[in-house]
């Protein structure tokens, strides 16, 4: 069987597109797509970022992208000892043997107790005589790599922005002077030179994190810029995980055309009176929503459409929010709906989504490795668990158009479930209005009826043609999937309290089982 639980220590990969040979890797897949192929080398780059961004994991591992191609690199330690920055490989699985380490102690510059106590400040003795040992080491080392780990050292070295300004301008035509990659890192420790510190640079990558009331942080990057070179701009969602960062660019569907030649068909659900309701079924690569209050029957309707696609031979990827997997086949067995067949053959994916650790940019980023991979169905179940993991309702809706525009434009076709609060009456509302976003709308309601609690379903929105404006009831029952004849006897069914105005018994007319 082909289900899991998403997990944040791990992501899986794709195929990246040709890198620009004119750039050189970052050693991060994703950093390397948003830069459209890497950075371009002899350059001097800042990464900066509160503690515990990621900035030294960054670092080695553009280094040891270096490494990898024979390249002679090195890592300037003025804030971390050389066991320090072992330790950090090591907690990632590598090997740091290939890094040259240069780690400036204090008593080898003069920097001890005895160095403190002079009549000259400290940025004339201690900044001069540390510049100088970097470039003394370079110059031996003769890299093509470098990393400054970290400038803060030298700010606070330095007397006054002037002076700790030239400082870096003079490390920076060195460098330059030596046809060396460069990365400063920083801390922003303090934000008045950080400006200043941006306009000396080539280009400027920011780490940040997000604390989140519940569940762990979300971090995301930007390029703020990259002089005379094109990149994806935006916020990036990343995770530090063993093995590195993992970086998600942003969806981005202008870039991700649609497949030339291909023809819209109906995707069919396997309930003929559903597809009348929707004058045939669905059209390939659009987006449906279907909403209703909990336990009226959207996830049981969205795994009918999934299975029916997978024995059309189609790839299905369906992600589940709000309840567990279990509990998901436990109904579909109950329904006569066959999910564990596609499991066990591969045309099915079902995984479980944390909303509290798996942030928008990640999931997006591992629903484009789905379509990557063949599949032509994408299952959210449910917005309201994708809401939970958004930093602001206002977000959502962006977020969505972005990876709806995507799946369209791959030509996909999306089911994406929206739990209404409450159950009857007046008082049904939605957590946010996506309905808009969605190419059709199907609605699900609760009506009373003979004593009953009965479910209805009607189409309100199909945005590529016309659609049934009746009003069906839906029984979800042992084996079956049933919809039955227009409810032409009743009146305010949507408002949960319907009035009996016609003559026939209810159920008349219900099909057989649809299956």
């Amino acid at each position: 069987m082909s289900f899991d639980t998403v997990s944040t220590t791990s992501t899986a990969t794709y195929q990246q597109p040709a890198a620009d040979p004119r750039r050189i890797s970052t050693g991060v897949s994703g950093l390397d797509e948003i830069l459209h192929g890497g950075l371009p080398p002899h350059h001097v780059y800042l990464v900066a970022g509160d503690p515990g961004t990621g900035k030294t994991t960054l670092g080695l591992q553009f280094l040891l992208a270096g490494v990898a191609r024979g390249e002679t690199v090195l890592h300037i330690a003025l804030s971390e000892t050389k066991d320090e920055i072992i330790s950090v490989a090591a907690s990632h699985g590598w090997n740091a043997e290939g890094i040259n380490i240069y780690e400036l102690g204090r008593d080898e510059q003069g920097l001890g107790p005895e160095g403190q106590y002079t009549v000259f400040h400290p940025a004339e003795v201690e900044l001069t005589e540390t510049t100088k040992a970097i470039m003394d080491y370079v110059e031996k080392v003769n890299p093509s790599r470098i990393v400054v780990d970290s400038l803060s050292e030298l700010r606070m070295l330095a007397r006054e922005p002037l002076r700790y300004r030239r400082e870096v301008l003079w490390l920076k035509q060195f460098f330059g002077q030596r046809d060396t990659t460069v990365l400063f890192l920083d801390d922003k420790t303090s934000e008045r030179y950080d400006l200043q510190l941006q306009s000396i640079t080539h280009g400027v990558i920011m780490l940040e994190h997000m604390p989140r009331e519940y569940g762990s942080k979300r971090r995301r990057l930007e390029v703020l810029k990259l002089r005379g070179a094109r990149f994806r701009d935006g916020y990036h969602d990343y995770n530090i995980t063993t093995g590195g960062l993992d970086v998600f660019p942003r969806v981005q569907p202008q870039i991700h055309p649609h497949a030339d030649g291909e023809e819209a068909g109906i995707m069919h659900s396997g309930i003929q009176e559903l597809d009348d309701l929707l004058a045939g079924g669905l059209h390939v690569g659009t987006s449906s929503l279907i909403a209703g209050p909990a336990g009226s029957g959207k996830s049981s309707l969205a795994t009918r459409y999934a299975v029916s696609a997978a024995a059309r031979g189609e790839k299905v990827a369906f992600y589940v929010f709000d309840e567990s997997i279990q509990t998901l086949m436990l109904r579909s067995r109950g329904l006569g709906i066959p999910v564990e067949k596609y499991l066990a053959d591969g045309s099915m994916l079902l995984q479980q989504i944390d909303p509290a650790e798996l942030s928008p940019g990640e999931f997006a980023h591992r629903v484009r490795i789905e379509v990557e991979r063949g599949a032509k169905v994408v299952v959210i179940d449910s917005l309201n668990g994708y809401l939970n993991s958004m930093p602001g309702e206002g977000f959502l809706t962006s977020h969505m158009h972005e990876l709806l525009s995507y799946l369209h434009f791959k030509g996909v076709t999306s089911l994406l479930i929206l739990a209404q609060h409450g159950f009857v009456g007046s008082n049904m509302v939605t957590p946010v209005d996506v309905s808009y976003l969605a190419d059709n709308v199907l609605l699900l309601r609760y009506f009373e009826a003979g004593g009953e609690v009965r479910q209805a379903i009607s189409v309100l929105k199909r945005r590529s043609g016309g659609h049934e404006r009746t009003i069906r009831e839906l029984r979800l029952g042992d084996n079956m999937i049933k919809v039955g004849r227009a409810l032409s006897d009743f009146r305010g069914v949507l408002t949960g309290v319907p009035t009996y105005v016609g003559k026939g018994a209810l159920l008349e007319g219900m099909g057989e089982d649809n299956q």
